[in-house]
């Protein structure tokens, strides 16, 4: 196969003066370039903002200046003097505006004032605050709290998402639909049941300790490009990195550091891995039970650490020897060659971390996935010890810190016990909603209202064509948002838009006092942030302050004074220091430089399971993955969805992604030139995707690209269309946004 067939040529590494040419492009097209750049040089610092371009976590010295193009485009975005003011509204009805693009509509800049739906108009009209909080209570009190879905955007701070959670659960649901339902809830239930709780081990501080990487299901360089530099320094320093990842990606082979002076003079790069393996959609399960086939064949096991920390060991073993290697190749689409090398590498190595994100958290077998990654990790003690562990890397700033201070629909017994003996009330204990159910209330119309406290439910979720229709039969919609987005365009019958200030921007109390608040990173190490920009209107409030005034005008002030939490920060974290142990000392401790880790006690080898130890799982190989299961039908194909490197999660910040050599538009489905040529089609050809149920996706153009075959990919939200509601991982209910079965037909 000529390397001319595959697209992409256009950047030899991630990072560079691409990476430079595109911050100063995002500044500059902010209109606030200036206070773009004074906010990044406060990004990431003691005494500035948490940025908001990612979770990877922060170095504890201090001295570097850690930013990255993710965080410039986050910032400028935010930064921008663009403004949707009342009149923008006046001028353009909701229904118009849905046929814009998200592009389009982010464009138009930060939101300026309260807004109400006014359906005679269909625009949204200016009204107070008072106003808002009145009519939205007033419909919040009018309907059964179980008919109400309150969504949360893991940008909330803690503060902001543990008073919401609070408000909700006195109004007397547990509803809490949140982002983490549709990214790492796989990871959150398979490390509960392996180690006792559903998070990473690690701490950054490992990465540099560590002889090997494990790097599954995940592209760092589009993600999280901080990522990027702890690679290329391990790889440096003689650390072998191990990818598995279906799509060969640029930042996962090499990265040039755009604060590296001599480098970028002389056009140079360095390695991000040593090894790099393709497995299929939906073969990661596959390829690590090779591994741990030849661990146990070699038999370089830490006995010691098997027989005094784990449980299940003997049961698991008796599965991984009755799996046959002829599966094992099929399903992973490596040859057994391949896997012994991969776990060569594990066996020569002292000390492994492994991490993984969405490219393993969203297929069926999601969290059998996870455990096997756990028990491959168990195999030669590689957890609870420096340089090793297990590294769930989330995408959004703060998604893990918003399911630690209470967003969950299903919360511990002992959490909810610490709150009703912090307020003094019973409050519900039935589980509530998570994403997909609902989803399934608005479908079924048993569904009353939405809230959401920041980001785009309705291009996030899966059928998004489905609940563009649902929406707007609902009695109550409520965004909380700094720029417009879709979900906004589908009001209901009472439609409120909410507008907030930015994590960049200042947030004074009414005695002039800088307010800060706190986020946790994917290394459970919490931090401060307060921001340095002015508000982008004097109409905007803070989240918290918004929470408060829902809240005050829904469940009154009998059990909490809300204007006095939203007043003063430090009283939030007061409470939630009193409902959670580990945030002892909360005010003191977030003030220090870097903040403070929360314990795991799992890292500590300290094991909160039922068994009291390290619980390997005996889970089967899915009887055939949704590959396998597209290769049996004709024509078919198993697609998978992503960011482009201009995007953040559904926010779109331009229309290029270089890594891949796309510009200029976003409907294009990435496929193997072999699979090109076998269908008829040429680079380019325009089609449809044709999903199940009769799901379409109309005029995508045909790129070649280094993709196992069978395999394609493309972007979300433009996809989701495809995604079926009712297609979910095995306990996790997360969307399977990874093994969505196809076909394709000529554009219509």
């Amino acid at each position: 196969m000529a390397k001319d067939d595959f697209i992409g040529a256009t950047s030899k590494a991630a990072g560079g003066w691409g990476a430079l040419k595109s911050c100063g492009k995002q500044l500059l097209g902010s209109g606030a370039p200036l206070a773009g750049m004074k906010a990044m040089l406060q990004a990431n610092q003691p005494d500035g903002f948490d940025c908001p371009g990612c979770a990877w976590g922060d170095p504890e010295h201090g001295s570097s200046f850690e930013f990255c193009e993710n965080g410039v485009k986050a910032v400028a975005w935010e930064a921008t003097k663009r403004r949707a003011t009342p009149e923008f509204f006046a001028a353009h009805a909701v229904s118009a505006l849905r046929g814009w693009s998200d592009h389009d509509l982010e464009q138009q800049g930060r939101l300026t004032h309260p807004m109400r739906h006014d359906p005679a108009t269909d625009t949204y009209v200016p009204v107070t605050w008072d106003e808002a909080f009145a009519g939205i209570g007033a419909a919040l009190r009018a309907i059964p709290p179980d008919t109400a879905e309150f969504y949360t955007s893991g940008r909330a701070s803690n503060e902001a998402a543990f008073l919401y959670q609070t408000f909700v659960r006195l109004y007397g649901t547990n509803n809490f639909p949140d982002c983490s339902n549709m990214c790492h809830e796989a990871s959150g239930v398979a490390l509960t049941d392996a180690i006792g709780i559903g998070k990473g081990t690690v701490r950054l501080e490992d990465f540099e300790l560590a002889d090997a990487i494990f790097v599954i299901g995940q592209n760092p360089g589009t993600n999280h490009p901080r990522m990027l530099a702890d690679l290329r320094r391990a790889a440096a320093r003689g650390a072998r990195i191990v990818v598995f990842n279906p799509l060969k990606e640029k930042g996962l082979q090499r990265f040039a550091d755009p604060q590296n002076k001599l480098e970028m003079m002389r056009g140079g790069s360095e390695p991000t891995s040593t090894d790099y393996f393709q497995p299929r959609l939906g073969g990661d399960m596959a390829a690590v039970r090779g591994m741990a086939k030849v661990v146990l064949a070699e038999g370089t096991l830490d006995r010691a650490f098997i027989e005094a920390e784990c449980h299940g060991f003997d049961d698991w073993r008796a599965v991984v020897e009755a799996t046959g290697w002829p599966e094992i190749e099929d399903q992973s689409g490596l040859s057994r060659a391949e896997i012994e090398r991969a776990a060569r590498i594990y066996m020569n190595a002292e000390r492994v971390i492994c991490t993984w994100a969405m490219g393993v958290t969203q297929h069926r077998h999601s969290v059998a996935t996870i455990r096997e990654i756990a028990n491959f990790m168990f195999l030669r003690g590689n957890i609870g010890r420096p340089g090793a562990g297990l590294c769930p890397v989330r995408g959004h700033s703060n998604v893990q810190g918003d399911r630690t201070v209470g967003i969950n629909e299903k919360a511990p017994e002992a959490f909810i016990a610490a709150m009703e003996a912090e307020l003094g009330v019973t409050l519900p204990r039935r589980p509530g909603h998570n994403v997909l159910a609902a989803m399934g209330a608005m479908l079924d119309g048993s569904a009353k209202a939405f809230v959401g406290l920041g980001g785009n439910f309705a291009r996030a979720t899966p059928d998004s064509a489905l609940l563009a229709e649902a929406m707007p039969r609902l009695d109550l919609t409520v965004h909380v948002a700094t720029k417009l987005n879709h979900s906004h365009l589908l009001p209901g019958r009472s439609g409120w838009l909410l507008p907030c200030l930015g994590r960049t921007e200042i947030d004074r109390n009414a005695a002039g006092i800088r307010q800060i608040v706190t986020v946790e990173d994917s290394m459970s190490m919490v931090h401060g942030s307060g921001g340095i920009n002015l508000p982008a209107s004097e109409h905007l409030k803070s989240e918290i302050a918004i929470v408060a005034g829902i809240a005050e005008a829904t469940v009154g002030t009998g059990v909490l004074d809300w204007a006095a939490l939203a007043e003063d920060h430090d009283e939030i974290r007061a409470m939630i220091a009193r409902v959670l142990p580990s945030f002892d000392d909360y005010n003191t401790r977030v003030r220090q430089p870097r903040g403070f880790w929360l314990r795991n006690p799992a890292s500590e080898r300290e094991w909160r399971t039922p068994t009291g130890r390290a619980n390997f799982g005996a889970d089967p190989l899915p009887h055939r993955t949704e590959w396998q299961e597209a290769q049996a039908g004709q024509g078919a194909f198993v697609l998978q969805t992503f960011r482009s490197h201009d995007q953040y999660n559904t926010t779109i910040y331009g229309m290029d992604d270089r890594y891949r050599g796309v510009y200029g538009e976003r409907r294009v489905v990435f496929m193997h030139p072999e699979d090109l040529r076998a269908m008829g089609r040429a680079a380019g050809d325009r089609v449809d995707v044709l999903g199940t149920g009769g799901r379409v996706a109309e005029g995508f153009r045909l790129v070649p690209y280094d993709i196992p075959r069978g395999c394609v990919a493309g972007y979300y939200p433009e996809l989701n269309v495809l995604v079926p509601h009712d297609a979910f991982g095995d306990r996790s209910h997360t969307p399977v946004s990874k093994s969505i079965p196809v076909r394709f037909r000529p554009a219509s």
